[in-house]
């Protein structure tokens, strides 16, 4: 599975799980469906990707997506 897969999962997994912790435990868990969203909106247009860096760090994934140094490749 690709990098970009893997964040995708990863982003929309983290929503999913703030959205019941918020309904089930209390609200401020959508801060974090908050942060993801800025945060992904943000990679976009930066091309920086915290998860991505994670991610490779720990060696998952095949391919870059986000990694500035790695585009043109």
């Amino acid at each position: 599975m690709t990098t970009e897969k893997l964040i995708r999962v990863l982003a929309g997994s983290m929503i999913l799980i703030s959205l019941v912790l918020a309904h089930f435990v209390n609200p401020h868990w959508l801060f974090l469906t908050g942060f993801v969203g800025v945060n992904l909106i943000q990679s976009a247009f930066t091309g920086f990707c915290p998860a991505g860096i994670v991610l490779k760090r720990f060696g998952i994934g095949s391919g870059s997506c986000c990694a500035p140094s790695d585009q043109g490749r």
